[in-house]
């Protein structure tokens, strides 16, 4: 070690460990391995950092750290966010039991994201968490929407964020009132209205993402009604063809609270003047800043540049607006302008 290199070692050494952990969770995944290799004392600060998220990881690897986090209970409550991606995959139900044993041995996680193929997520796999000790920050999981996955949920008080996005079932899919109550996010990606009711009745939900199918018509705008607050940020992704001029009306009528609005359209092919036609709608909205409306269409960026005005003539809050093209429109000095 040369004389530099041991000044900056030492001065290193003076720092206090909490100084020291900020310092070292700047380096790279890959660079850890390095320094847990100085001393003891570096060792200790960087296993802490290295488990303390552990990301998507290949399955193989997956399963290597999911054995070390059961068998050793000191990297185990390092764990602070766990993401286990098996989508890829047909698991066995010894893998399933590896992961409920994990779970039950981190007692720090706050925030956990398991998903598993589209084969798997057919099944009833909530028992996966099942006896998790935990007090989850967010969860994230395309785990079937059963009331196993219900009564798991129910064990949950400080959920703030929720993302389902496995498949609705026929079963009941019900929620006490006093479940997940400090609820401020939800995400559904398949879960039609009863799951939707379910989740949103009674709950302080500010900011909601959901989809549309043709079967549902309007009622999963209807189930947003059932928020304890008004819900202040909206995503939608529709698998219809409703045209603009009549969903958003439908969304205004029942949410004119919301600030961010941001509407996807998979199924259909909306042009200029259809685009236009919609801008009288937004007026309807008291406080909306944020509009984005995607969609198939044969719009030009000069025809967009028409729309932003018109839209923002509506609806005079408005400060930015993303169309089909991808372009940012905002207004400056009177004028509506584009970047990107």
């Amino acid at each position: 070690m040369n004389g530099i290199t041991k000044a900056s070692y030492f001065r290193l050494m003076a720092f206090p460990v909490e100084i020291q952990d900020c310092i070292l969770q700047e380096l790279e995944v890959h660079e850890l391995p390095i320094v847990l290799r100085v001393n003891s004392h570096f060792h200790s600060i960087s296993n802490r950092i290295l488990y303390r998220i552990i990301p998507e990881l290949p399955m193989r690897r997956c399963v290597a750290c999911l054995k070390v986090l059961c068998a050793n209970p000191t990297n185990a409550a390092f764990v602070r966010k766990l993401s286990v991606d098996w989508s890829s995959h047909r698991v066995v139900a010894n893998l399933f039991r590896l992961l409920r044993d994990t779970l039950l041995r981190l007692p720090a996680l706050r925030h956990l994201s398991i998903e598993l193929s589209p084969q798997d997520n057919h099944y009833s796999l909530a028992w996966v968490l099942h006896g998790c000790r935990a007090r989850l920050r967010t969860l994230g999981t395309s785990i079937r929407c059963d009331p196993q996955l219900a009564e798991v949920l129910e064990t949950q008080p400080e959920l703030v964020e929720l993302c389902l996005r496995g498949f609705q079932t026929k079963q009941p899919f019900v929620l006490s009132d006093g479940a997940m109550p400090l609820l401020r996010m939800f995400r559904a990606v398949h879960a039609g209205p009863s799951v939707i009711s379910s989740v949103v009745r009674g709950r302080p939900l500010e900011g909601i993402s959901l989809s549309m199918f043709i079967e549902d018509a309007f009622l999963p705008l209807d189930a947003l009604l059932l928020s304890s607050r008004p819900i202040k940020r909206l995503t939608i992704m529709s698998l219809d063809n409703t045209p603009p001029n009549v969903l958003l009306p439908e969304i205004a009528d029942r949410l004119p609270d919301l600030e961010a609005l941001h509407v996807v359209v998979l199924m259909a092919m909306f042009d200029r003047r259809t685009l236009q036609e919609s801008g009288p709608t937004l007026a309807r909205f008291s406080d909306l800043r944020y509009l984005t409306f995607m969609a198939a269409g044969s719009a030009s960026i000069e025809d967009e540049g028409d729309i932003a005005r018109t839209w923002g003539r509506a609806c005079p809050t408005l400060r930015t607006i993303i169309l089909p093209k991808g372009k940012v429109w905002f207004e400056r000095d009177g004028k509506w302008s584009c970047c990107g």
